[in-house]
């Protein structure tokens, strides 16, 4: 998961950029890289690291010009090293940045077509210079020395044909402008907006409504699945559809948990997506459940609390804050293996027992992935007095990987895969254990009459990869590159042999 930004100014837009990337650090904690463009010249700060400590003041008073691009980065692709910040660039034809989120399903096959037919050299194992190398061949393709919007929309279109995957990009040109691109199924988002300014019209394009708010743009529109949007250095701003068959299919995962609840993300505000799947959890609960003993709901801070507040209003019942959280502990699945991700939630969480004691609580979780957080909250909830411990999810199991662009854990460390319900709330530790619904999540989501979505990808849940090219092949593949053995393969050579050394 990344987060991109590009804004076409009338003046510096490096402070700008930064701020951006502040409002879109939680879409990626491993890197950040910004790029600007003054006259015919680039200027580029990338590396390892939260934004704030990527960019100090001797970076930023070296990025100048007003047009550029920004990206956050958490790989779920190549390695993490400073190689793989983004944005790429190339220098053929006319010197071209790139900045992306998402993931490239058929990546490897592109890497040979590149090599072989268009004998470009790829310096990193990132699909994101994969996709900046397919544009960068296609608008090579029309041997141009100076190109127009719609050089830029064969291009994009030459990328809809050769890629497939979830993608959303934004890149540039020294010279000529920004633009940015969404795949044909639009599963990750992009939204671009403008500003008027005394000395004329900016626009910015993002991977959330977030960073437009906050630096003053008004909203214009999400970018279409399949389409492209292209920002002039001179101030203007050209739209066209690329792909011929395009279906909105927006990751259903970015509603339950990593969108910010302040975005507005095809015209469905993830506030009151999360709000209803609290009242549908509520609902589910009195169907199935109607001489529950809960006494109090408590959400897993953060991103859980307005379902957890609105399931516990439905259902006639106290709300509190039974968790608090220190902020200045990083998301635990950013931690690097098992031993070091349990410890993480200590440091991350501290239960508040006079919310607990002698009580049944309902805890209320956005998602439960590897179970890993979720065995350790029920842990404390229990130590810090709770008579029972039941577990509410605002989404349905999570039994599958994610393929577009989600680093999800291998299927085979997800805990509720290939397994059922019961046997997940043995494993949690749990007394009860409600998940959301499928067609319940949907309905929340997708409220009626409120968007254009013609569907979601829910392939996390139900195992539908709506590209239609994932084949157990590629799954087993992916298997074998994500699982914590190959991810940090001295990290678990140390944990083993610790191991081994324990139970002698």
């Amino acid at each position: 998961m990344c987060g991109i930004v590009g804004i076409v100014g009338k003046s510096p837009v490096n402070q700008a950029l930064y701020d951006a990337l502040l409002v879109l650090q939680h879409r990626g904690q491993d890197a950040a890289g910004i790029v600007t463009c003054q006259g015919e010249r680039l200027f580029l700060r990338k590396d390892n690291g939260l934004a704030r400590d990527v960019f100090q003041t001797r970076h930023m008073i070296q990025l100048r010009g007003t047009l550029g691009i920004g990206h956050v980065r958490y790989p779920t692709a190549g390695a993490a090293s400073s190689a793989e910040a983004q944005p790429f660039y190339v220098n053929s034809p006319y010197g071209i940045v790139l900045a992306h989120n998402g993931n490239l399903t058929n990546a490897d096959a592109l890497k040979r077509d590149l090599f072989v037919d268009d004998l470009r050299h790829l310096n990193t194992d990132s699909d994101s210079e994969v996709l900046l190398n397919v544009f960068a061949h296609e608008l090579q393709q029309q041997g141009k020395l100076r190109i127009d919007e719609q050089d830029i929309f064969r291009a994009v279109t030459g990328v809809h044909r050769r890629c497939r995957g979830g993608y959303a990009a934004v890149a540039m040109i020294p010279g000529f402008g920004v633009f940015g691109f969404r795949d044909p199924n639009g599963i990750r988002p992009l939204i671009y907006g403008r500003r008027e300014t005394s000395d004329g019209v900016e626009y910015m394009i993002a991977s959330e409504s977030v960073a437009l708010d906050a630096l003053g743009f008004k909203i214009v529109a999400d970018v279409a699945p399949g389409e492209a949007v292209l920002m002039t250095i001179d101030g203007q701003l050209y739209t066209q559809q690329c792909a011929p068959q395009p279906i909105l299919s927006p990751c259903i995962f970015e509603f339950v948990y990593f969108a910010r609840p302040d975005s507005i993300i095809d015209n469905i505000s993830v506030y009151k997506a999360r709000s209803r799947m609290g009242k549908k959890l509520a609902t589910k609960i009195k169907r199935e459940w109607s001489t529950h003993d809960i006494d109090v709901v408590i959400p897993i801070p953060d991103t859980s609390r307005t379902a957890a507040l609105q399931l516990a209003n439905h259902l006639g019942v106290s709300y509190a804050e039974g968790f608090i959280k220190n902020r200045y502990i990083g998301r635990t699945f950013i931690m690097p293996g098992q031993k070091v991700r349990k410890k993480s939630v200590r440091q991350k969480l501290n239960a508040i027992s006079l919310e607990f004691r002698k009580k049944n609580v309902l805890l209320v979780d956005d998602s439960i992935v590897r179970g890993t957080t979720s065995q350790q909250i029920i842990q404390m909830a229990r130590e810090a007095g709770a008579h029972q411990v039941y577990f509410a999810s605002a989404a349905p199991p999570v039994r599958y990987p994610n393929v577009y662009g989600i680093d999800m854990p291998a299927a085979s460390e997800l805990i509720a895969h290939g397994r059922s319900d019961e046997e997940v709330a043995r494993e949690l530790g749990a007394d009860g254990l409600l998940f959301q619904d499928l067609n319940d999540l949907i309905v929340a989501v997708q409220k009626k009459g409120k968007s254009h979505v013609d569907r979601f990808d829910t392939s996390v849940f139900d195992g539908v990869y709506i590209t239609g090219d994932v084949t157990p092949e590629y799954l087993r593949s992916l298997e074998a590159r994500r699982n914590d053995r190959a991810k940090h393969p001295h990290l678990m050579n140390c944990e083993t042999a610790l191991d081994l050394y324990n139970s002698d």
